[in-house]
């Protein structure tokens, strides 16, 4: 696999700097990972007014020779998707801005301290149609691994997934489910049997695809 994508500069933070700076794949990147027939509106302009908004943080870090994304397995005590895959995060609060969302959330469900981290940029908002959510997120850097002290009441489990099994797409895969009556096209991520699908895969797909571009530096995967 070709490790060299996207105009970066020496370090691996500022490759993705440098690509979360330009302009983003978008909703038509987004929805290959998505569910069809897909419920409700498709684009995010139509339900703005209306949306619960939230944040989500996209959050890696280094471990042995790449870096890890860190996505947690809802528990069943949730008020939405429970037993879900998701990144960590959830809805805002009076007085927040989305990002402060972001990382309070991420503090809580996962414990981790957050002093040292580096915000890189944000993804195209994505609407979640089965809760009215409307998601911003943001990517994050942490230095070195975190310690992991999970919330029992939100996580369930803490998924550590390896960059480049992300981007093999061979751990890409789609199936037929039957939800609420209805039979859907289901793409997700295989990670060890779990399944990472829905807004969690299409949120991946975007950042993935944004790796894609020609590059002059070197980085870590």
């Amino acid at each position: 696999m070709n490790d060299n994508l996207c105009s970066a500069g020496e370090s691996f933070l500022a490759y993705l700097q440098d690509c979360l700076r330009g302009p983003k794949p978008g909703w038509h990147v987004q929805l290959t990972m998505g569910p069809e027939p897909r419920a409700g509106s498709r684009e995010i302009e139509e339900v703005a007014e209306t949306c619960s908004w939230a944040a989500v943080l996209l959050l890696l870090y280094p471990r042995r020779s790449h870096h890890e994304i860190v996505l947690t397995r809802r528990s069943h005590l949730v008020f939405h998707h429970q037993s879900q895959i998701s990144f960590p995060g959830g809805r805002r609060e009076n007085g927040e801005t989305f990002l402060q969302t972001a990382l309070r959330e991420t503090k809580e469900e996962l414990g981790i301290e957050l002093g040292d981290i580096s915000i890189l940029g944000e993804l195209t908002p994505l609407f979640i149609p089965p809760s009215n959510t409307c998601i911003r997120p943001f990517v994050a850097r942490l230095p070195k691994r975190p310690a992991f002290h999970p919330s029992p009441d939100e996580v369930a489990e803490v998924l550590e997934i390896p960059l480049p099994h992300l981007r093999d797409g061979r751990h890409r895969r789609r199936e037929t489910w039957i939800r609420e009556g209805r039979r859907i096209q289901v793409p997700f991520f295989d990670f060890k049997g779990n399944k990472i699908w829905g807004a969690t895969a299409m949120v991946l797909a975007e950042f993935l695809n944004l790796l894609e571009r020609p590059a002059s530096g070197s980085f870590i995967p």
